[in-house]
């Protein structure tokens, strides 16, 4: 029978597996368009360290929710499932095939319809306590309260972390709620090996630092965008600050590189193991992949 829901194509895996190649091919194959889900790529001017798609990489797809906000801005998850859904609608309206790809996947399932937020107002006197706080302070009260959410949070953004505990004070945990799904999904997931990744992680900061790395944050830097803003946005843009600044080595910054990235996604996979529906394959595997995308879309 066929499914009355309009149908959306996800693409997850841990960063680095190579979602937006995989996408951005699936794309062209079935006239598709690319929602990014990440949390970085939604600002403007991150774009070395926020591994955001050239406009070369894009191959003519079309791609959403890119370069959608300035960095001092904060950027929620209902914020993005707002903007999601409108570019669902207007993907739709061209009969183009919405895929959803990136490592956000709080973002994503928001977006789905599988869970939503609270709607908790801001606590403005446990805010001044917990902006006082570091934000590996941050993170361990968070993991002590509610270690589901700390799983999915970037252990580095001290304006989530805070976020998150204000729900926690108000609800006791950040919760899930689940709710009737308005699209028909298949999920595609990337499968790769640790030391895979690791070599890709190490690969990707040597990339970025002859892509020019360092003239990015130098940039961010001369703005009028806060020091601690940028540093909490992502540890990419922390370690950066460091080496720039002179206070690692190179080495260093691509040792660190390397452990900061599995450390998130070792997170993403724990998050993805949830999902029995997501269907997993090697990346190369892209014959297999187009088929079961092909006869999902004719169902």
């Amino acid at each position: 029978m066929h499914s009355p829901k309009p149908k959306i194509l996800v693409i997850v895996g841990p960063t680095a597996s190579g979602k937006t190649s995989l996408s951005i091919q699936l794309a062209t194959e079935f006239s598709g368009e690319i929602i990014s889900a990440d949390s970085r790529q939604i600002y403007r001017g991150l774009d070395i360290g926020s591994g955001k798609v050239t406009k070369a990489e894009m191959a003519g797809v079309p791609h959403h929710l890119l370069d959608v906000i300035d960095p001092k801005d904060t950027y929620t998850a209902d914020d993005f499932k707002q903007a999601g859904k409108q570019a669902i609608t207007e993907i739709l309206g061209r009969n183009n095939l919405p895929i959803i790809a990136g490592g956000t996947f709080f973002y994503v399932d928001t977006l789905l319809g599988r869970i939503t937020s609270p709607e908790i107002p801001p606590n403005p006197a446990l805010r001044a306590i917990l902006e006082t706080y570091t934000v590996e302070e941050l993170y361990a009260e968070l993991r002590e309260k509610d270690p589901r959410r700390a799983l999915e949070m970037d252990p580095q953004n001290g304006r989530r972390l805070i976020r998150a505990l204000e729900i926690v004070a108000s609800l006791g945990a950040v919760p899930i709620i689940p709710t009737d799904e308005p699209y028909d999904v298949l999920t595609i997931g990337i499968i790769t090996e640790k030391e895979a990744l690791r070599t890709r992680f190490r690969q990707r900061a040597e990339q970025w630092l002859e892509q020019g790395f360092m003239d990015e944050i130098a940039s961010l830097l001369a703005s009028d965008l806060p020091r601690k803003r940028l540093e909490e946005i992502g540890f990419e843009y922390l370690l950066g600050i460091e080496f720039f600044e002179e206070k690692i080595t190179r080495e260093e910054f691509l040792q660190k590189f390397v452990e900061k990235n599995w450390q998130y996604a070792k997170r993403q996979i724990t998050w993805l193991k949830r999902d029995a529906t997501i269907q997993w394959f090697n990346k190369d595997d892209t014959a297999a992949i187009s088929k079961v995308v092909e006869s999902f879309l004719k169902v």
